[in-house]
């Protein structure tokens, strides 16, 4: 480790021991950097000292009207904002800082102005209640907040002593609108466009803490903000796990591990230029969206659209507005657009990126039928921050996600962690140069052996090196002895033009042990009847082997996921068991 600039050194004295680190692979130039870095610097200042100071960095809905900030703007507004952290709330280096906002020009702003200033980003689901925020803020022990009005109640309540979700630690926040515009506290209806503070969000709350607008402390003049010369292994940001599990983790991501996702996966996978737009559905606070959203196409010169509500019908809306050129998005919105598409002109789209979830080739052929666009599947993971293994192109191979992407390494092990052969089912281990560094969890022991990353998937390897999805390791179905992967059962009913979503799991049968079951969300127009029912598990057994049918379906309006998209099998499995 280098020196660290961190005055506050909570997450370098709450990293895991370096016995329980993953082995880290520095093979490609692109990935070695010196002892100082700041990644908030490398990405704004890179752009500015390349003479696209002037060039569009981020683009919003302000109703039907396109905003447009270029590098400029967002560079004087960063400054502004960090220099508020610093100045005005006292911020040190290596102080956390909890952001809470949806996808607009301000939440990443802060994110920036937070990592510039050698502070720690702690950004949160916009989604997220209280009693989260609480826990989110006692673990990674949150001094401070920046929070879009909008979303200010359930912050205010880990503010006030009164309330039994109150965190001491937290003695600030401040409130921001999310296009940057003054704004007044109280009086807000909390609509899309509206400005100003939740309705009935006080300037303080119970006990003196403030929670106030950012906006009126920003200095106009225009002054510049020298960037904290944060060491390169210093921690940028944590990121709390999207919580399929039930269970979310706090991961810790280095200011190198912020550009070394920048320089992996898109120019060795995605290839984009200074002209690209990008846009899409995960939210900041998630790294596959910090990733797609903001640090990759500022690392590349490019411009992004942040739109804070989007459903499949006003993300088409929204490509087609801003003529974007790049989507990321989870598998539910590729097959959800599909139909949609005839409807919307989105010529200009020439790249789309899957990830959050297993993609069904199902939904990949349907979007290919749809626009002819071929989907780049990208598997990633918070505890490696980003995506390493994917395939674009003429690599693409049906059926499988890719192969592991420059500078990373992939193989699949049994329990004992001995390599398996082309074929055989087992743990995805993976390694490069990012890795798991959970925050003070026990956890990281299951997440790293032998200085292998074990990501929680099964998979298989063929003989060319692709790598096969199968389930998520605890969503493997025993039943009567055989192995059943729940995603390959998902993707067979996916294919029966009655489904519109689906979700399979292993629920407990005395007599084999776990039986097949499939919870259904059927299209408009069809019965939710045994003769559906029957059909498709008739199906089914047409396209896989008859053993792997589900011997049980439920149809339900609706199935569980995260603010990302990710299925939750772990509700399916608790209203299985009721």
């Amino acid at each position: 480790m280098h020196p660290s600039a961190h005055v506050d050194t909570f997450t370098r004295d709450h990293l895991p021991p370096p016995e329980q680190w993953p082995t880290l692979l520095f093979d490609l130039p692109e990935f070695r950097h010196g002892p100082v870095l700041n990644a908030a610097a490398a990405l704004i200042e890179g752009q500015l000292a390349a003479g696209r100071g002037d060039a569009p960095a981020i683009h919003a809905l302000d109703g039907d009207r396109l905003v447009t900030w270029t590098y400029a703007e967002l560079a004087r507004r960063v400054d502004a904002i960090a220099h508020v952290l610093t100045g005005r709330m006292g911020l040190v280096p290596g102080n956390r800082v909890l952001l809470r906002g949806p996808n607009n020009p301000m939440m990443a702003a802060c994110w920036l102005a937070v990592v510039k200033a050698g502070l720690v980003a702690v950004a949160t689901m916009p989604l997220l209640r209280s009693k989260e925020l609480a826990q989110v803020v006692r673990k990674a022990q949150v001094t401070a907040a920046l929070c879009d009005a909008r979303l200010a109640d359930e912050l205010a309540h880990c503010l006030d002593p009164s309330h039994e979700h109150h965190c001491p630690m937290l003695a600030r926040a401040l409130l921001f609108d999310g296009l940057g515009r003054t704004q007044e506290v109280g009086g807000s209806d909390g609509g899309p466009g509206a400005v100003g503070a939740a309705p009935g969000t006080a300037a303080s709350v119970a006990g003196g803490k403030p929670l106030e607008p950012i906006e009126p402390l920003l200095d106009a003049s225009g002054a510049p903000f020298p960037a904290c010369p944060t060491a390169s292994d210093d921690v940028a940001l944590i990121a709390f796990t999207s919580g399929t599990t039930g269970e979310p983790k706090g991961t810790m991501h280095f200011h190198r591990d912020v550009i070394i996702m920048c320089d992996a996966f898109p120019p060795h996978v995605l290839k984009p230029t200074p002209d690209d737009i990008f846009c899409g559905t995960p939210p900041l606070a998630f790294t596959f969206g910090l990733g797609g959203m903001l640090c990759f196409p500022m690392r590349a010169g490019a411009s992004t659209l942040l739109v804070e509500r989007l459903t499949p019908e006003t993300l088409l809306a929204a490509i087609a507005k801003a003529r974007a050129t790049i989507c990321f998005t989870a598998p539910t919105f590729w097959r959800q657009m599909a139909p949609l598409v005839p409807t919307h002109d989105i010529v200009s789209l020439t790249k789309c990126v899957s990830a959050g979830e297993a993609l069904p080739d199902a939904t990949r052929q349907l979007w290919k039928e749809a626009t002819g666009i071929e989907i780049i599947d990208g598997l990633g993971s918070t505890e490696m921050i980003h995506i390493f293994i994917a395939s674009a192109g003429a690599d693409v191979r049906r059926g499988t996600v890719g192969k592991p992407i420059p500078g990373y390494q992939a193989c699949i092990v049994d329990e004992a962690m001995n390599p398996l052969p082309p074929g055989t089912v087992g743990r995805l281990a993976v390694r490069g140069p990012t890795g798991c560094r959970y925050l003070a969890d026990e956890r990281q022991r299951n997440y790293v052996r032998d200085g292998w990353n074990l990501t929680g998937d099964t998979f298989t390897m063929d003989a060319d090196g692709y790598f096969v999805y199968q389930a998520r390791s605890d969503d493997m179905i025993i039943s009567a002895g055989y192995n059943i992967a729940g995603p390959e059962v998902e993707s067979a009913l996916l294919t029966h033009p009655a489904v519109a979503e689906c979700g399979v799991i292993g629920a407990s049968d005395p007599e084999r042990g776990q039986v097949v079951k499939a919870f259904v969300v059927l299209k408009p127009g069809h019965a939710r009847d045994a003769a559906m029912a029957g059909a498709l598990q008739e199906h089914v057994k047409a396209a896989i082997a008859p053993y792997k049918y589900p011997r049980v379906v439920q149809f339900v309006d609706a199935l569980p996921r995260t603010e990302t998209g990710k299925l939750q099998r772990f509700k399916l499995r608790d209203i299985a068991a009721d």
